[in-house]
């Protein structure tokens, strides 16, 4: 790693706006007021040179893509960065990764005013932004976290402000990779005949195999990758373990708040999704596939609480095994992956106030407290703890190793508890991102770093092992609890 010198930088794909309101992007102080970063760093990768910056503590490389695919095509390898001779360059990592196109989620603008402010939406997403210690040695390699971000796979992107990994980094020696994939109609609801039916979990297996055989470059340890995720991303990792072309690829993984107990018995509901919306052409304008997607997820409603995530893996279709055949192969990765699997006590607790007739019932004089821990009770243990406790049983049965948790934490003044996403902003982002959260109610940014520094330290000791100490959970009590039977 040194300094570089002039570069060039490859064209971009055609972007446009997820939202207009402007917003500094990572690392912005780290720029001159000539638009370039003012101090540079070059890596020497299987894949050509790359350029990231200096910001602080860390060195951000951002933007890199992993894959390149047409519309409704699988994924292939990027190739190295050529300029317009066809000669090789060197790639100026400098701008976050595009957002797949996406609807505006009320929910997360609900909660995260502005968490999307700033992004440029593409088709074209297949990119991963890298977050390491700018002291790293030239012969150091430190453990790696990727994260694969949450959204029912219909929003997000890696490398929203929320999920800024700096602090991780910083304080626990890690590298972070942030990964961005094509979601909703772009990524999960191909027929598997015209159309590949989980691209956007094919986009994540070509992004875990250019970690494995690039991070080195960046100080990385190649043999030390742990999968982290949330939501829609903890299910996305768990279905990582058992696709093609990714075993081998990550040792450890944390599964966050993954819906498993959505994710059985949704061919039938799969089915009335694409014939609801039709065959969508390779030159269909992105705001028509955006509007055939409410069409479908509309479509998904009778089936329930599947419904309530319409978009999701399909198993008997590349790269994953036909749903009967899943347990199976998740027995025979057990060995191979070190699992921290959870969820916070109050998932469900996210959508009770975003529903009109439940938020109603639970705000009944006298009994709807009672109500609303009832049935987020129910519905938690459905969606989400149940089948983590499963996973536990499973995986250790099989040979390997797994821990389960819970998040425990309810943020004060906060209207929605223990909740889905409440475990976030303490592993990512920080004040400015998560400052005047809904999310954190009443909570100081004081105590919610306070109890953060802790968790983090949780999540950085699996990373590094694998296991986690007796009292790893020592003070925590009010934050996490650890389940090791």
């Amino acid at each position: 790693m040194s300094t570089v010198p002039e570069t060039r930088t490859p064209p971009q794909q055609p972007e446009q706006p997820v939202t207009t309101t402007p917003r500094a992007s990572w690392g912005a102080d780290a720029f001159g007021a000539d638009g370039r970063p003012r101090r540079t760093r070059t890596f020497s990768t299987g894949v050509g040179e790359i350029v990231g910056f200096v910001d602080d503590d860390v060195v951000r490389v951002l933007g890199v893509p992993y894959a390149v695919a047409e519309r409704h095509r699988a994924p292939q390898p990027a190739p190295p960065a050529v300029d317009d001779d066809g000669q090789p360059v060197a790639f100026e990592a400098f701008t976050r990764s595009p957002a797949s196109p996406q609807l505006p989620s009320p929910v997360l603008e609900a909660l995260i005013q502005g968490a999307s402010d700033g992004m440029i939406a593409s088709e074209h997403c297949q990119f991963l932004s890298i977050t390491l210690p700018a002291d790293v040695g030239p012969d150091e390699r430190l453990p790696v976290m990727v994260w694969i971000h949450g959204g029912s796979y219909v929003t997000g992107a890696g490398d929203l402000h929320v999920y800024d990994p700096v602090t991780l980094v910083t304080e626990q020696r890690v590298v972070v990779v942030t990964v961005t994939y094509r979601l909703g109609m772009f990524g999960y609801l191909g027929d598997g005949d015209v159309v590949p039916a989980n691209l956007g979990l094919l986009d994540q297996v070509q992004a875990v195999r250019w970690v494995h055989d690039q991070i080195e470059a960046f100080g990385g340890a190649a043999d030390s990758v742990t999968l982290f995720g949330q939501s829609a991303g903890g299910d996305a990792i768990a279905h990582l373990m058992i696709s093609e072309g990714a075993r081998g690829t990550f040792r450890r993984a944390i599964v966050q708040s993954a819906p498993l107990g959505l994710m059985r018995g949704r061919s039938r509901m799969t089915s009335a999704m694409v014939a609801a919306v039709g065959a969508a052409g390779a030159d269909d304008p992105v705001d028509d596939l955006l509007a055939r997607q409410a069409t479908a997820e509309r479509a998904a409603v009778r089936y329930g609480l599947r419904g309530g995530m319409a978009f999701g893996a399909q198993y008997g279709r590349a790269p994953l095994p036909a749903e009967d055949e899943r347990e199976a192969a998740w027995s025979a990765v057990a060995p191979e992956v070190d699992v921290l699997i959870g969820t916070t006590t109050e998932e469900t607790g996210l959508y009770v106030p975003f529903v009109g007739a439940l938020r109603r019932l639970t705000g009944l004089p006298l009994v709807g407290r009672a109500l609303r821990r009832a049935l987020v009770r129910v519905t938690t243990d459905a969606v989400y703890t149940r089948d983590a406790r499963r996973f536990v049983a499973r995986h250790r049965a099989a040979g390997g190793r797994a821990t389960r948790y819970e998040i425990t934490w309810r943020p004060p003044g906060s209207d929605y508890g223990a909740s889905h996403i409440t475990d976030v902003p303490l592993l990512l982002g920080g004040r400015e991102a998560w400052g005047g959260s809904a999310l954190l109610g009443d909570a100081g940014w004081d105590e919610v770093d306070r109890r953060g520094r802790r968790l983090r330290q949780v999540w950085g000791d699996f990373a590094r092992t694998g296991t986690l100490a007796g009292d790893a959970a020592a003070g925590l009590g009010d934050t996490l609890r650890l389940f090791r039977d």
